[in-house]
């Protein structure tokens, strides 16, 4: 079984470099630097999308947004030109579900199955083995896909049919940002009344308040050092996704309209290359406080 990656950024390119440390993987992507980052890593490449699909059992795609991931497939020179019946999209991007429900019809009526497989727990967690992957698609396909995806990870989570993965992820999403704006508010106002800030990390991890944010995100802002890098438009994108599927499907979703918003607010003051990690800067001018940096 030939195994592709087409989307090399930040999560798509530690997932291949997890894959390659088992089989061989073939790429593509736009950024010739990401492509050689790969290449030195062990991989090979495809003069194109259509070129990988021409030589792949098995496609993995991992890119911003569900449009993309039209692109790429049905696009001027995309997989669509060089798929061959039976073979397998697995779709990692955290994009709409109705849209990649409409993708997998699509390529059904081709021969051509599509799995969706977005991942929770960073680029870290990636090359570390230890990603959490939401799978969404048939139960035959799932299966036959599984030893590739522990390849990846142990940690496979099934959630139903073509769009369930993408689903779970937009609730992880969502939960994680609500969990992440939480902690900045209350630090925010100790610091204000006066606590240390590594005194608060210390007690909010050790109680009821722990959280993957006060985990990770506030020992960062502890030490003054970004704990990653990641758009905040993009997480933007997963709330507007989950805000327009709760409107959808009629769940009122306060908490996470609430923290849709203060992203926005966010992005709007910090501008479309912001890193996630500066929404730290953000809540603590708006507390009327500062973080330090280290220099």
């Amino acid at each position: 079984m030939q195994v592709g990656y087409i989307g090399l950024g930040v999560m798509g390119g530690a997932l291949a470099e997890r894959l390659l440390v088992s089989r061989p993987v073939k790429v593509f992507d736009l950024n010739e630097e990401a492509v050689q980052r790969l290449t030195q890593a062990g991989a090979t490449t495809a003069p194109s999308a259509a070129g990988l699909a021409e030589e792949c059992d098995v496609i993995f795609l991992c890119l911003p947004r569900s449009r993309d991931v039209r692109a790429v497939i049905f696009g001027e020179n995309g997989l669509a030109r060089g798929l061959r019946p039976g073979t397998i999209i697995v779709d990692q991007t955290s994009g709409d579900p109705n849209e990649t429900r409409k993708m997998a019809a699509e390529l059904a009526a081709m021969d051509i199955r599509m799995v969706d497989a977005p991942v929770s727990g960073g680029a870290a967690g990636a090359k570390a083995g230890t990603i959490a992957i939401m799978v969404g698609g048939a139960n035959d396909t799932v299966a036959e896909l599984r030893p590739v995806f522990e390849q990846i990870s142990p940690n496979i989570f099934e959630c139903g049919d073509i769009g369930a993965g993408q689903v779970m992820k937009l609730i992880n999403n969502m939960v994680s940002t609500c969990n992440r704006l939480a902690m900045l508010e209350g630090v925010t106002m100790g610091q204000r009344n006066g606590l240390d800030l590594s005194v608060m990390c210390d007690v909010l991890n050790a109680g009821g308040a722990r959280s993957k944010a006060s985990e990770n995100m506030l020992p960062a802002i502890v030490e003054g050092v970004p704990d990653s890098f990641f758009l905040l438009q993009l997480m933007l994108k997963d709330l507007n996704l989950a805000a327009a599927l709760g409107t959808e499907t009629g769940v009122p979703l306060q908490f996470g309209q609430l923290a849709r918003g203060m992203l926005q607010a966010a992005s709007n003051t910090l501008g479309p290359e912001a890193n996630l990690f500066d929404i730290s800067d953000y809540i603590a001018t708006e507390a009327g406080t500062s973080f330090k940096r280290a220099t």
